[in-house]
């Protein structure tokens, strides 16, 4: 049986979703929940702060909402030396496949990282996650698997795993081992598998991936005790919060 290679290829650019309205975010404000402040910095500044932190020197910025504003921040709060190149998902109303889609034609032939511009997490999380091995054709995803209240759990995108390979993703997930944290690096595989899935009528990220666990081809790698957060509402903000003092975005 042949078995595929082990390799850290080095991964250094990365996608942000970063197109989406943010219906479940209720404000006063009509603009992008990503130009919140959590801690006294906008939410997409500590995304992209973490990335940079981490390894990575080129992000991909999916923009639709409120596109100029989001843009405009990242291109003036975005680290010295990272390099933003947006791409705009005019169907940003849908879901985040088509999002990941957009970005396709610079990163077509190689692998990257796939960030969540409304999540927190540490730099040196990304940081373990883009040196892990990763053999030819594998998605890694990095997953939580402490215990959570219900009502989180309920909330989050959810993962079944053997060992360490993912054979189930989505919110309908149950029962489930780990919770799935939004920080990937994908193999450019995904693309067609997106493409699959949308012309299936499934236009999520996690229709994409269920179709690459299906062949055994995506893999989960365990965060351990580190912090994250997925701002998803107003009051998740206050949780940030803790989570991005004192030691996030690095």
């Amino acid at each position: 049986m042949h078995l595929p290679s082990m390799g850290t290829t080095r991964v250094d650019e990365a996608i942000v979703l970063a197109a989406g309205n943010g219906d479940r975010f209720r404000q006063s404000s009509p603009r992008s929940k990503l130009l919140t402040p959590i801690a006294g910095t906008p939410l997409l500044s500590r995304t992209l702060e973490s990335a940079y932190h981490a390894g990575i020197t080129t992000v991909h910025l999916v923009v639709g909402y409120d596109a100029d504003r989001v843009t405009g921040l990242a291109a003036s709060a975005a680290p010295l030396g990272l390099r933003i190149h947006p791409h705009l998902n005019l169907d940003w109303r849908r879901e985040n496949g088509l999002s990941v889609l957009a970005a396709r034609p610079c990163l077509r032939d190689r692998p990257f990282a796939l960030l969540m511009g409304d999540h927190l997490f540490d730099a040196q999380t990304l940081r373990r996650l883009l040196s892990a091995p990763r053999a030819e054709g594998e998605t890694l995803l990095c997953v939580d698997r402490r215990p959570v209240p219900f009502e989180i759990a309920h909330e989050a995108t959810r993962v079944r795993m053997i060992g360490n390979r993912l054979t189930a993703i989505g919110k309908d997930v149950d029962p489930y081992d780990a919770l799935d944290t939004g920080l990937f690096v994908c193999d450019p595989s995904v693309f067609g598998a997106l493409e699959t899935s949308i012309r299936e009528g499934d236009t999520t990220l996690s229709g994409g991936i269920r179709r690459l666990t299906a062949a055994g081809r995506v893999v989960g790698v365990d965060i351990g005790d580190a912090r994250w957060c997925d701002v998803d509402t107003v009051d998740d903000v206050r949780q940030a919060e803790q989570v991005a003092q004192p030691a996030c975005p690095v």
